[in-house]
């Protein structure tokens, strides 16, 4: 299906709107000037900018932003996109026509409008929050520009910057500007890992293992571009997710870590060359076991092909008791009618998408009431996140040696 076809669809699934005409002509600059004033957030609601759209179908930005023109989290109001890439260079390579088709509807029906810096928008006249989605390596000069430029909180994409000491630097920076920065670790509020946990807080000595699925080609040209498109590695990017979730609830720091253990059966290191001809070496599935000095053990599990769905499990005596799926029986009509729509769509959009909902609606919420965004990890386990992705790579790659 083309971008024509799936925008169309977009358009069609709110009464709210009628048929857009064909798209004309395409901007790719900035629709506005400092002098542009006007309100599009409502009161109650915070002037979101989005700051990464990436590609239609394929960056996590670009999805952020879709669920906002549609009106799924009420207290967001998706006022500014800021896309440097595909409203500057990259706007004749591979994705700019479906990116400037995409800013030409939400410009032309949802009135969103569009820039290549944050330094180009307007004063705030709501609560501002910066939803930072670009590359990981732009992070930290995106941050200082969120802030220079009147976020009142910044929702950041994890794992938030390259390395540990760049994203203590941009913890620092916002404290010291009065910023709050919340992370975008939406499995945090995931339902398969409440159930999972709930379940195993009543069985005494069992064991919980959390599983992440992607849905990535097993060749060496689909694996070689993830790669290179990743090239923080696996920890840093995919598992980040689940290393967060044993930063936040179970104790898991880099000193409290007594032991790691590979499974050496399960996982696999390659190295393979990206699409630009550069070999990258990481990690296309893992599994491993943290035990902590406090007494508890956890494991993770992560496989770049091994399908969209994510779950978690309880073993007892190496026998597994229970299971809880992302998505539930419930969720899968929704990614089945989501999937239907947008065929083209990384597949795990559609498996996360009511979680994805939940921290934008719980972060946009606290930027307006000041209320706690219950459940939304801070800077600060971001950081412990990141030190604890940093520690045990090598590790891990030493033992699968």
């Amino acid at each position: 299906m083309t971008f024509l076809t799936a925008a169309s669809l977009l358009t069609s699934r709110s009464a709210a709107y009628v048929t857009r005409p064909a798209f004309s002509v395409t901007r790719t600059m900035s629709a506005f000037s400092k002098s542009d004033v006007s309100l599009m957030a409502e009161k109650g609601q915070a002037e979101v900018v989005l700051v990464g759209c990436g590609a239609p179908n394929r960056g996590m930005g670009w999805y952020h932003g879709l669920q906002m023109v549609e009106k799924k989290c009420p207290h967001a109001s998706l006022d500014y996109v800021v896309e440097p890439w595909f409203m500057g260079p990259g706007a004749s390579g591979p994705g700019g026509d479906d990116f400037q088709k995409c800013q030409a509807e939400w410009e032309s029906v949802y009135g969103v409008k569009f820039a290549t810096s944050l330094s180009e928008l307007p004063p705030p006249k709501a609560p501002r929050l910066a939803l930072i989605s670009g590359r990981t390596a732009d992070n930290p000069r995106l941050l200082s520009e969120a802030i220079a430029n009147g976020s009142k909180c910044i929702y950041l994409e994890k794992p938030g910057a390259p390395t540990v000491a760049e994203l203590q630097a941009m913890k620092e920076e916002a404290a010291a500007a009065g910023v709050e920065v919340l992370m975008g670790y939406n499995k945090n509020v995931c339902k398969y890992v409440s159930k999972t946990r709930e379940y195993a807080a009543t069985v005494p000595g069992s064991h919980v293992t959390f599983v992440s699925n992607n849905a990535y080609e097993n060749t060496p040209a689909s694996l070689g571009e993830c790669f290179e498109r990743n090239a923080e590695g696996m920890l840093k990017n995919m598992a980040i997710h689940e290393l967060a979730l044993l930063v936040s609830f179970y104790d898991v720091s880099v000193e409290n870590i007594e032991s790691v253990t590979a499974d050496k059966e399960f996982s696999s290191m390659q190295t393979l060359a990206g699409p630009s001809g550069k070999e990258w070496t990481d990690f296309d599935k893992i599994k491993f076991t943290i035990k902590t000095k406090t007494g508890k053990e956890v494991s993770v599990q992560a496989d770049r092909c091994g399908g969209t769905d994510s779950y978690a499990t309880v073993t007892k005596d190496d026998k597994e008791i229970f299971r809880y799926y992302m998505p539930d029986d419930d969720d899968k009509k929704l990614v089945k009618e989501l999937t239907a729509k947008y065929p083209t769509a990384m597949p795990y959009f559609f498996t996360q998408d009511p979680d994805y909902i939940t921290v934008k609606e719980r972060v946009a919420k606290h930027t307006v009431d000041g209320q706690p965004a219950e459940g939304i990890a801070t800077i600060d386990i971001a950081v412990e996140t990141l030190r604890v992705a940093e520690y045990l790579t090598p590790i891990l790659r030493e033992q699968l040696k």
